[in-house]
């Protein structure tokens, strides 16, 4: 379509800035112009509505979309963990979610196919399969069952959770094997983690000396690696190795944050899939002990946020759902305008988020040039960041400056 216009919409930059009422000229999928403009082509009236940026989940898992213990168990066919995938992707998008990064469970095939617009969904970002060590985070076969049959229970082009690596060189291979995928950045585990099998959230995996190899590796192909990591210790080994992220960050203390701030590495605290499993444990297809594994997390977490806020760390935003009930991913900005303001959380999902994935210059801003990624509410999420976590205000989003939703 041609240039147009959206006019009467409170503009809410992405920048921190107060909301400023502002014509909004669109052009080629990129924003042409703020102001009002000479250019002829449709209005689209805006009226009553603010406008964002579209919002960045910087930690998602669309390859989790089923249920997780039959899924893990391989008890659900490739045609519908593929259906369920497309499903929460098209669900992304519905919430106000035009870009996201994948922290692991999809393969390439899926970034492939909504690049393409076959199906409904955001940008992806992924990192493949997500890095492990033997009988870490991240690994859920039986126990009697040899790690070597694991990667057997990958869907090539569809899902691959996880690789494992017994040492630096198994990691070498594995990660060079992730890139060969079509991975953009990668992600390591290196504590143990909630949703474990085998392992507890007070164990560190992987060495330093491990991990600075996956650094280097990404560093060889202009990425970075962002880890998975609760507790202080393994956080503090991956900011030694030289990752530019950390995930959770559940038990992060001062100096450490400290380190994180100096060394220029981000943080993505995720809530709502602690509230997800402290309320609605079964819904997600996991059983009750899990509920037990995230007691005290989210006060642990929040305290952390406090912690990396007042160090002066990056701080993004990341949900972390996981299992059919991905459709209310908004419920992350919720949570955040809780423990900041909503126009903290708004800008940690759209400007910092795009810092964080490297798409800065593309996305997060809405500024002339950019990328048309826009959103428009139904009322003012700053007043009310409720409005965030249902998807029915997000009347309209527009991706690359095409409307991919419309409920005027």
């Amino acid at each position: 379509m041609g240039p147009f216009q959206i006019t009467g919409a409170a503009v809410v930059d992405g920048s921190g800035r107060d909301p400023v009422d502002v014509d909004v000229t669109v052009e080629d999928g990129r924003i042409a112009q703020l102001g009002a403009s000479r250019a002829h082509g449709e209005r689209l009236d805006a009226g009553g509505l603010t406008m964002t940026p579209g919002l960045i989940d910087a930690h998602v898992h669309l390859g989790l979309s089923s249920p997780i213990q039959p899924q893990f168990s391989f008890r659900i066919s490739a045609a519908e963990i593929a259906a369920d995938i497309f499903a929460t992707a098209g669900a992304t998008l519905d919430a106000g979610f035009t870009t996201v990064r994948d922290t692991g469970g999809i393969d390439g095939g899926v970034v492939t196919t909504i690049a393409k617009g076959k199906v409904r969904g955001p940008r992806v970002l992924s990192c493949g399969p997500v890095q492990c060590q033997t009988g870490g985070h991240g690994y859920y076969g039986a126990e009697w069952e040899p790690t070597e049959l694991w990667s057997s229970h990958h869907v090539p082009g569809l899902c691959a959770l996880s690789m494992m690596s017994g040492n630096a060189d198994e990691l070498r291979g594995n990660v060079r094997e992730a890139f060969r995928r079509g991975a953009s950045f990668l992600k390591l585990c290196v504590t143990g983690g909630v949703v474990g099998a085998h392992d507890r959230l007070t164990d560190t995996q992987f060495t330093v000396e491990e991990i600075a190899v996956a650094v280097q590796e990404a560093a060889a192909r202009g990425t970075y690696v962002t880890v998975h990591a609760h507790n202080n210790e393994g956080i503090r080994n991956a900011v030694e190795a030289g990752v530019r992220c950390v995930e959770h960050g559940t038990d992060l203390d001062e100096s450490t944050a400290t380190l994180m701030a100096t060394r220029e590495v981000a943080l993505v605290p995720t809530f709502a899939v602690v509230e997800q499993l402290l309320h609605d444990t079964a819904g997600t297809g996991l059983d009750e002990s899990t509920r037990d594994r995230v007691l005290g997390v989210r006060e642990r977490m929040t305290e952390a946020l406090a912690v990396a806020k007042e160090a002066g760390v990056r701080i993004g935003l990341g949900s972390d759902l996981i299992g059919p009930a991905q459709d209310r991913r908004g419920e992350e900005l919720k949570l955040r305008a809780e423990l900041e303001t909503p126009m903290e959380a708004l800008v940690a999902a759209t400007k910092t988020n795009a810092e964080i994935l490297g798409l800065s210059s593309e996305v997060g801003v809405i500024a002339s040039g950019m990328q048309a990624d826009l959103v428009l509410w139904n009322g003012n999420p700053l007043e009310d960041p409720e409005l965030f976590a249902d998807p029915a205000n997000a009347v309209l989003v527009l991706q690359a400056g095409r409307v991919v939703k419309d409920l005027r």
